[in-house]
Order: structure tokens, then C-alpha cells, then sequence
């Protein structure tokens, strides 16, 4: 059995970051992660939705070897605080687009509103980032349209044989 997928956890969010609400996104990113995947949360963060600080956090995570997916949720709308994607695209080096179109895609069938998410994702290093909305509920949807494909996307990005974690093949 291969080795868990390591996972952080950041929320973009200006009023939790200051405690005026609780998170109610990234404790229920963990939740669904532990239950669908086989990984472990090996670190979180609550963040103001502040570019540097985003990118920053972003950085320490993939640079540090230790954590192969980090979600983020919060921060992809239309606000003008609103910074995650731009400070996804600034520390990614290559881009997941495909991600980000199923989850949109998969989105729309719910809400008309789907179509106004920026959500982007990419990679930087071997760590795969994952922009998710910040209401519980979407972000949880939108990480469950993807999480079959995540295991083999790990194995890739370990070097490991195709098909040693999941079952998707890649084109």
C-alpha cells in the first residue's frame, strides 16, 4: 500500500483569519479528505486574503517536501479581496487545468453561479495546489468532483508506476 497522501489545509479568509467567525471550510475539507482518500492532514493555517501572505504560505508548504496537496478554500470569487487564484498562479509551475474545469463543470449542474469561480490549479515542485470556494458546502462538492483522480495525480507526482495508486490512466 502506497504511502498517504500528505495534505494541507489553507482558508483564505479576511473574517476568520481575525476571529470574527470560525472556519467551517477547512475543518470540513479534513473531514471529507480522512473519509475519501487515503491521506493524512499534516498541516493547516487560517490566512487573510492578502496575496503575499497566500503565495507565501504557499511556497513554505510545496518547497518544504513534506506535503503532496494543498487545498485552499476561499478567496476565487469576485470580490475585490478575492486574491487566491492570483497568488496560485504567481508560485505554480505548471498549471492542472483540467481540475478546474470539472469542478466548474460539474459545478454548473448545481448552481449558475459555478461559472464565476477563478479557481485555478497547479503544480509547484511534486505538490499538487488546489483552489476550492470557501462556503463549506461548495468547497466540499467541488473537491469530491476530483478526488478520483487525486491518488493517481500523487503517484505521478512521486514518480511512482502508473497505476499504483487509483485507477485513472492519463492520456
Amino acid at each position: 500500500m502506497p504511502d498517504p497522501i500528505r495534505v494541507a489545509v489553507l482558508t483564505s479568509s479576511d473574517r476568520a483569519a481575525a476571529g470574527i467567525y470560525a472556519d467551517k471550510s477547512g475543518p470540513a475539507l479534513q473531514t471529507l479528505v480522512r473519509r475519501t482518500l487515503p491521506a493524512k492532514i499534516v498541516a493547516t493555517a487560517i490566512l487573510p486574503d492578502d496575496h503575499a501572505k497566500i503565495a507565501a504560505q504557499l511556497c513554505v508548504w510545496a518547497d518544504g517536501g513534506e506535503i503532496d496537496l494543498i487545498l485552499i478554500t476561499g478567496g476565487t470569487g469576485f470580490t475585490p479581496s478575492d486574491v487566491t487564484p492570483e497568488a496560485t498562479r504567481e508560485v505554480i509551475e505548471k498549471e492542472a487545468p483540467g481540475l478546474a474545469e470539472a469542478m466548474r463543470a460539474a459545478s454548473l449542474r448545481i448552481t449558475p453561479h459555478a461559472m464565476l469561480s477563478r479557481a485555478v490549479c497547479g503544480i509547484r515542485g511534486l505538490t499538487l495546489i488546489v483552489n476550492l470556494p470557501g462556503s463549506p458546502i461548495a468547497a466540499c462538492e467541488n473537491l469530491q468532483v476530483i478526488i478520483p483522480a487525486l491518488p493517481h495525480a500523487i503517484a505521478l507526482l512521486r514518480g511512482d508506476p502508473p497505476g499504483a495508486v487509483g485507477h485513472a490512466h492519463t492520456a
